[in-house]
């Protein structure tokens, strides 16, 4: 820690004591790129977020835990986070394709008493009922956002391998996203919603 010659922290400005510039800085950029990071969720994904599937997907459980909304949100985010990192590295990805198919990646499973016998069934059936879902909430859904759903759950059930960058970024996510907490709070099911990003 640097001190000035009177023996103060020169480090630190107007704000409170405990946080001086450089832990000011982190705690800015970190809220700036939650917000950059929902911006892009919402604008990409809003057909889908609005939806009556999305809606009821807050309403089945889901990895134990916690719903299928709450993990298509947190497979979303955090897939757009490591799209931003692998964009530090100059390695481009298409964050439209990936928010789309990380949000309805897993929305086939939606009412899976009725449609699959079992948890094997529906492990390897929903990756394809999660494109029919995505094809009636996104008509022009992209065939690389249509990969991206379909090839989730590699390499578990029949899913293929990725075969994109965006689609391997989707699965590994979705992969270590059951084992951690949310980090969205429940999108409401009326009006314009609004969810909040935690780290």
């Amino acid at each position: 820690m640097r001190y000035n010659a009177k023996g103060g922290n020169r480090l630190r400005g107007p704000y409170p004591s405990s946080e001086n510039l450089i832990q000011r800085e982190i705690r800015e950029n970190r809220e700036a790129r939650k917000q950059r990071i929902e911006n892009d969720i919402d604008r990409y994904g809003s057909e889908i977020l609005d939806s009556d599937e999305m809606k009821e997907a807050y309403d089945q459980t889901h990895h134990l835990w916690s719903t299928v909304g709450e993990h298509t949100l947190r497979v979303a985010e955090s897939s757009v986070r490591l799209c931003y990192a692998l964009r530090k590295l100059r390695i481009k990805t298409n964050i439209p394709e990936v928010i789309i198919g990380s949000l309805c990646h897993d929305l086939g499973i939606l009412g899976r008493s009725g449609k699959f016998e079992s948890g094997k069934e529906c492990l390897k059936e929903h990756p394809t009922e999660s494109v029919k879902v995505a094809k009636e909430l996104v008509p022009d859904l992209s065939e690389k956002s249509a990969d991206i759903i379909e090839r989730h759950m590699w390499p578990a059930g029949k899913s293929r391998i990725p075969n994109s960058l965006e689609s391997i970024i989707v699965s590994v996510v979705d992969k270590n996203g059951r084992q951690t907490h949310s980090h969205f709070k429940k999108r409401q099911p009326e009006g314009k919603h609004k969810r909040q990003i935690h780290e």
